[in-house]
């Protein structure tokens, strides 16, 4: 019965809103078999719809490893899933209800993705990570299973920033600035520039009636950055207050867990500050020596199922070893 060849330790998932990473892991830390796939969004497709493209994703992951499934059975010893829209413990207990019952493993520990990007980045659970891609959020972990975190579902939960709040701050100060409720910022020109249009009007009406998808939205955050790096004033307050609220969460989180004056990692993760614009990135560093001197700032560049895989081989006891040759599989230090 189950999968042909012995099932592996870890099935590890790091499903964001854009995409899905799955990797099947040995108990010594080789990977046996991985597969991509698309976004992870049960809050607009539905829990069930959601869990069956991850199905999918993990399908071909098992079949990468050789584990054509010939009856029902686990294709590992523990799941490790760190999920996109797992933003309040009831959403990790709900999803991670509806993957056990898939029967993909005999333990199942779903988490918000965010702890994917903190393991990934530290030798050990312990430290915070902030993530800023799309939205923004920030978790804490100590090696004793406490963690700090934020619900993290939008204004409604005091968030501020990410991609998409900052395209859509960038819109509201060039609209206000074209028809003179608002200071001049060079944002009004260079905005709807980026679409081939000549003014705020243009775009609000483009994106009004919808001839420019609301999704491609997300591509004025970086021409946001670079008009601040111009020195537009308007445009440098908004990255500022971004780097702000940065610093905010990781603070708070770090004093959460008394990590406040300790040497603890700070990482960040997260498309808008992996990309390591200057201003925002020095601004964070500059707050963050101020706030929490001792904190070790770092930028997560390994990929965040990495973070879920060795959450998964922290969950079975695995030796360090087996950390060390998963790390070196996916090319991280």
């Amino acid at each position: 019965m189950g999968v042909r060849g012995p099932a592996a330790a870890v099935l590890a998932i790091d499903a964001g809103n854009t995409k899905t990473d799955v990797a099947l892991v040995g108990a010594d830390g080789r990977v046996l078999g991985t597969a991509r796939g698309g976004g992870f969004r049960p809050p607009s497709a539905g829990v069930g719809p959601a869990v069956d493209a991850l199905a999918a994703t993990v399908g071909e992951a098992a079949l990468a490893a050789g584990r054509r499934r010939e009856r029902a059975g686990p294709l590992a010893a523990h799941l490790s899933a760190c999920l996109a829209n797992a933003d309040l413990p009831a959403e990790e207990r709900e999803l991670g209800q509806a993957l056990h019952a898939r029967g993909w493993a005999t333990t199942t520990c779903v988490r918000n993705d965010t702890f994917a990007v903190l393991r990934a980045g530290t030798d050990a659970p312990r430290g915070v990570a902030v993530v800023c891609g799309a939205g923004i959020n920030c978790v804490g972990m100590l090696p004793d299973g406490r963690t700090a975190r934020f619900p993290a579902v939008g204004r409604l939960s005091g968030d501020w920033g990410g991609g998409a709040h900052l395209a859509e701050e960038a819109l509201w100060w060039a609209a206000r600035a074209e028809d003179g409720r608002g200071e001049s910022t060079a944002l009004s020109t260079a905005l709807p520039a980026h679409f081939g249009l000549d003014t705020m009007a243009a775009l609000i009406e483009a994106l009004h009636l919808r001839r420019l998808p609301a999704g491609r939205k997300h591509e004025l955050t970086p021409v946001l950055f670079a008009t601040a790096a111009d020195g537009d004033a308007v445009a440098r307050r908004i990255v500022h207050r971004q780097a702000d609220e940065v610093v905010a969460m990781a603070t708070v989180a770090l004093d959460r867990l008394g990590l406040l004056t300790a040497a603890a990692p700070v990482l960040l993760g997260g498309s808008v500050l992996a990309a390591r614009h200057p201003l925002l990135h020095d601004r964070i560093t500059g707050l963050l020596a101020a706030h929490a001197p001792k904190a070790v700032l770092r930028v997560v560049t390994a990929p965040p199922v990495l973070g879920a895989a060795l959450l998964g081989l922290d969950a079975t006891g695995a030796p360090p070893e087996a950390a060390a040759q998963l790390r070196s599989s996916y090319g991280a230090a």
